[in-house]
């Protein structure tokens, strides 16, 4: 069986992008007055269902962002 060349790419590719969005999360999350730290965990279970979350949360403290 002929093994694709292009797949490991996309693989790798799909792993940076999630990555990317935990940092992300980690920083729009401390815009907010929460915990970066753990929200960066949470992004790398949750991806986008965390960043929606948090966009859709308040802000800690009364604080805007």
């Amino acid at each position: 069986m002929k093994r694709n060349a292009n797949l490991p790419q996309a693989g790798s590719s799909f792993f940076v992008g999630w990555g990317t969005l935990s940092l992300i999360n980690a920083g729009l999350a401390q815009s907010k007055g929460r915990s970066g730290f753990g929200w960066w965990l949470g992004s790398l279970l949750g991806g986008p269902l965390a960043t929606l979350l948090i966009i859709l949360l308040p802000a800690v403290g009364g604080r805007t962002g």
